[in-house]
């Protein structure tokens, strides 16, 4: 039997304050301290997030730091290994103000000792994180997605280095029709890679000649950028110039776009580490139909989508790679966040998200957002709503994926009492990818009246209880709910996943 073991673990929150692009008003880039707006946001600082979490053992045990991976592996010193220098390139948007293109830069420098490991002592390593599976039972392809994905999780950050940027305008660019396929730019960043090999911030695009799109109008990606860390193969990644008006479909991967189950752990490691990530149902014919919506298919110029699609996850920057191959194979181009090294508490996870989710809104403060979630995600199921109310005016839609009407085996407790003070048509919760056919938020749509709507708000899957504790304390067990606090929930959500394994 699987058994998860949960700890208490005190948070550690980097802060991104430094890497925000002129969220409520344009200044010129000649008028700003370009160090300071470039200061790279993965520093060593922290600041406080929730007091305390839990977490599984598994995650928490996740090596973060050289002397852990030296003793995972049993050697003294892990040059003695090799391991080829990599770079991983995070694909970012672009903003634009009164001084042109500024490009969102996130991304590591590592090495993989890991794959010049003995094969043997390779599958020891990976074993742990699928327990209770028989490595014997796995396909041979099943053995190379867990020994990749643990591969990256023992890569070695690489700190103190130098990193060079180089933009090309990419051939499939919207932008390249114009003659903005001559365009091209050499930078380096202002800041040596910090202790876990990370640098973040903003980099301003010089175009002197005008030959970028501009970013003034509204829509999706005006322009696709090829973006290379240079010296480094493995660095490649795209940069999507969005204009300020417009709407952005930002989602959310997990149990969203893919089957993951992460309310299953034993499910959701075996999904994650060994199995091909699948998508859930027929979820990317919907994404696919709002990548063509209002465009002109008879014009023989390339038509862009009308939105421009963003992807956010709080998994391991570690395991990105495999997330934008599976994206980028079944879903729209579009750019990506993710959780940087060291966050390994849920309270980290829930900070994380938020502290994206602002910065992305922070730096569109004319554009509107259609968010896309799922009921697993506590996170996601606060940090929604309250940007309606944090953001006024730019939440266009909210559409989450109500998991208990398809999967009998989501057991999770979840709270939908923070939907209540929306309006009714500002969300939807949805059950099958059909459900949102048809939807054109350009016309502004949001809710498709033919899908039934019928959200209680308050807890559900509370354990031993088959209705819903509303935010008012109704419902068959009220003199219960009456005396729910924080850690009587803590201990339903560790009884949920119990009752799941």
């Amino acid at each position: 039997m699987f058994k998860v073991y949960f700890t208490l673990a005190a948070p550690l929150l980097v802060s991104f304050q430094h890497c925000q692009a002129t969220p409520t008003q344009e200044v010129s880039l000649a008028q700003r301290d370009l160090l300071s707006d470039l200061e790279n946001g993965l520093s060593d600082g922290v600041r406080d997030a929730l007091d305390h979490s839990i977490l599984p053992s598994w995650w928490q045990d996740l090596p973060t730091g050289e002397q852990q991976i030296k003793d995972a592996f049993g050697v003294k010193n892990l040059d003695s290994l090799n391991g080829e220098t990599g770079f991983l390139n995070i694909p970012g948007y672009a903003n634009y103000t009164t001084s042109g293109w500024n490009a969102r830069i996130r991304g590591q420098m590592y090495t993989l000792p890991y794959f010049n490991l003995s094969q043997s002592k390779q599958d020891d390593l990976a074993q742990d994180f699928l327990p209770g599976v028989d490595w014997n039972t796995l396909s041979a392809t099943e053995k190379d997605n867990a020994r990749n994905l643990t591969g990256n999780i023992y890569s070695v950050p690489k700190s103190g280095q130098d990193v060079n940027f180089y933009f090309k305008v990419a051939p499939q660019s919207p932008g390249s029709a114009t003659g903005g396929q001559t365009w091209e730019q050499n930078v380096k960043f202002p800041y040596k890679t910090n202790s876990a090999g990370e640098v973040s911030g903003f980099l301003p695009l010089s175009d002197p000649n005008k030959q970028l799109p501009a970013g003034n109008g509204s829509g999706g990606v005006v322009g696709i950028l090829d973006t290379w860390t240079k010296g480094i193969q493995s660095g490649n990644a795209t940069t999507y110039l969005v204009p300020k008006e417009g709407i952005t479909i930002l989602s959310d991967i997990d149990d969203t776009l893919r089957v993951t189950k992460i309310y299953i752990p034993k499910e959701g490691l075996y999904n994650s580490f060994a199995r091909d990530f699948t998508p859930w149902l027929n979820m990317p014919s919907i994404y696919s139909s709002w990548a063509t919506q209002n465009t002109n298919s008879s014009s023989s110029a390339q038509s862009p989508s009308p939105y421009h699609f963003h992807y956010l996850t709080t998994t391991p920057e570690q395991a990105t790679r495999t997330y934008m191959d599976f994206v980028y194979a079944y879903y729209p181009l579009g750019s990506f966040d993710t959780r940087p090294l060291n966050f390994t508490t849920v309270a980290q996870t829930f900070s994380t998200r938020r502290e994206l989710l602002y910065q992305i809104f922070q730096t569109f403060p004319k554009r509107k957002f259609v968010l896309v979630g799922d009921t697993s995600n506590s996170d996601v199921l606060s940090d929604y709503p309250k940007l309606v109310q944090t953001f006024p005016g730019q939440v266009h839609c909210i559409l989450m994926r109500n998991i208990s009407k398809t999967d009998s085996n989501f057991h999770m407790p979840y709270n939908t009492a923070e939907f209540q003070s929306l309006k009714s048509g500002q969300y939807m919760f949805f059950s099958t990818p059909d459900d949102l056919r048809g939807l054109n938020f350009a016309n502004g749509d949001c809710v498709n009246r033919s899908v039934e709507q019928s959200t209680d708000f308050g807890w559900h899957n509370l354990p031993g209880d088959g209705d819903t504790i509303d935010s008012n304390g109704q419902g068959n067990r009220a003199a219960l709910s009456a005396k729910f606090s924080m850690p009587a929930i803590v201990l339903a959500l560790i009884a949920g996943i119990m009752s799941a394994l």
